[in-house]
C-alpha cells in the first residue's frame, strides 16, 4: 500500500529534476509508442534528438532551431507572467492568429511601396492585434468575472474563421488567379522578416524572443510589478493584503501574452510563413503552453525548453520523412512531454510512502 504526503515545503531537487525525468519519461513511452508501430524505437529516438543537432544535414537544420524556437519561446514568455499569477490564458493560439493577420494587413495596405517604416509598423500593429484579443478575456474577467480559460479558448476558433475569412477575401492575392492566400511577403522587400544573418535562422523574432526572456527576468526578479506577480499565484490572500490591484494585474498579464504572441504570429507570417493562409496557424500557441510548463515557468527554463521543443518539431518532420512516422505519433510524442511533467510535479508537493496493510 503506498499514500501520498504533503511535504511541509515544496522539493527543490524535485523541482529541477522534473523536467529533465519528463524528458527521459517521454523518451521511454515514445520508444514503446514507435515500438508499437512496428519501428526501431532507438533508431526513431536518435532521429528525433540527433539527427537535427549532429546527423548529416546538420548545417541545414540547425537554422531551423532558431526559426522553430522562437515563436514558442516568444508565446511561451507571455503565458508564462499569467500562469504565475494563477491567470490562464489558454487562447494564445487566437492572439497568434490575430497578431499575423493585422500585421500583414497593414504590410498588404502600402504594397507595392518601398519604404524603411513599413516593417516597423508591422511590428506594430501585429503587437497591438494580439493584444487586443486578448483583451476581450481580460475585461470579460475584470468586469463581469467570466472564466478566461473558456473565453480565450473559445475565441481561438474565432480568430480561425477570420482568418480563412481574410485569406480568402479581404487579404486575397488579386493576382493568386482565384487561389486562397495573400501575397507573398517573402517577396515584398519592405515587409519581409529576413535573416538577420544569412543562413544562420537569426531573424527578428528570433532577437526579439531572446529580448523577451531577458525583459521577463529583469520584471520578476527586479521589479515591483514581477514581485505582485509572484505574490499573487503563491499566496493570493496577502496578495490582497499587499494591496495589489487584481484587475490591473489581470490586464497586464493577458495584455503582455497576447501581444507577445501576436508579435510570433507578425514573425512568422511574415518571415518563414511567407503569407496569411487558411492554414497558417500550426498550434504553436497551445505548445507554448507545454514549453511555459517545462520551463517551469522561468524565463531561461523557457529558453531552453523551445528550443527542445523546436528540436521535436525538426525531429518529427525527419523521422516522418526518413521512417515513415506517421505525424499523429510525433504529436503524442510532443504531448507526452506535458503528460509526465505535471505528473512528476506531484512529487514537488509531496512524497511517496509505504503504509503497511491495515488489520480487518
Amino acid at each position: 500500500m503506498i499514500r501520498l504526503e504533503k511535504r511541509p515545503q515544496p522539493s527543490r531537487f524535485w523541482s529541477a529534476a522534473t523536467p529533465v525525468v519528463a524528458v527521459l519519461a517521454t523518451m521511454v513511452a515514445g520508444g514503446i509508442l514507435f515500438a508499437s508501430l512496428g519501428k526501431d524505437p532507438v533508431a526513431a529516438i536518435l532521429t528525433i534528438f540527433w539527427e537535427p543537432l549532429f546527423g548529416e544535414f546538420s548545417f541545414f537544420y540547425r537554422p531551423q532551431l532558431l526559426i522553430k524556437g522562437a515563436p514558442l519561446i516568444l508565446i511561451a514568455i507571455g503565458l508564462s507572467l499569467g500562469f504565475r499569477a494563477g491567470i490562464w490564458n489558454i487562447g494564445a493560439e487566437g492572439q497568434y492568429i490575430m497578431g499575423a493577420v493585422v500585421g500583414a494587413g497593414v504590410g498588404l495596405a502600402f504594397y507595392p511601396l518601398e519604404a524603411w517604416y513599413i516593417f516597423p509598423l508591422m511590428i506594430l500593429a501585429g503587437a497591438l492585434g494580439g493584444w487586443a484579443w486578448a483583451m476581450i478575456p481580460a475585461l470579460l474577467k475584470v468586469r463581469f468575472g467570466t472564466n478566461e480559460i473558456l473565453v480565450s479558448l473559445m475565441l481561438v476558433y474565432v480568430a480561425e474563421q477570420i482568418l480563412a475569412s481574410a485569406a480568402l477575401g479581404l487579404l486575397r492575392n488579386p493576382e493568386g488567379f482565384g487561389f486562397p492566400g495573400s501575397r507573398n511577403l517573402q517577396q515584398y522587400a519592405s515587409a519581409h522578416n529576413a535573416e538577420i544573418i544569412a543562413g544562420s535562422g537569426l531573424h527578428w523574432g528570433v532577437l526579439t524572443a531572446f529580448i523577451a526572456v531577458i525583459f521577463a527576468y529583469v520584471l520578476l526578479n527586479r521589479h515591483m510589478l514581477g514581485y505582485h506577480i509572484r505574490l499573487t499565484g503563491e499566496a493570493p490572500r496577502a496578495a490582497r493584503f499587499a494591496g495589489v490591484n487584481p484587475a490591473r494585474l489581470i490586464l497586464f498579464c493577458l495584455g503582455m501574452s497576447g501581444a507577445l504572441a501576436g508579435l510570433a504570429g507578425l514573425f512568422e507570417v511574415a518571415g518563414p510563413a511567407g503569407q496569411v493562409t487558411i492554414d497558417f496557424n500550426v498550434g504553436y500557441g497551445f505548445t507554448a503552453i507545454i514549453v511555459a510548463f517545462l520551463g517551469r515557468l522561468h524565463p531561461l527554463g523557457i529558453l531552453l525548453a523551445g528550443f527542445l521543443m523546436a528540436l521535436t518539431y525538426i525531429g518529427g518532420e525527419i523521422a516522418q520523412s526518413q521512417l515513415g512516422l506517421p505525424a499523429a505519433a510525433i504529436q503524442v510524442f510532443q504531448g507526452m512531454l506535458l503528460f509526465f511533467l505535471l505528473a512528476l510535479d506531484l512529487l514537488t508537493n509531496y512524497r511517496i510512502r509505504r503504509t503497511g496493510r491495515e488489520a480487518a
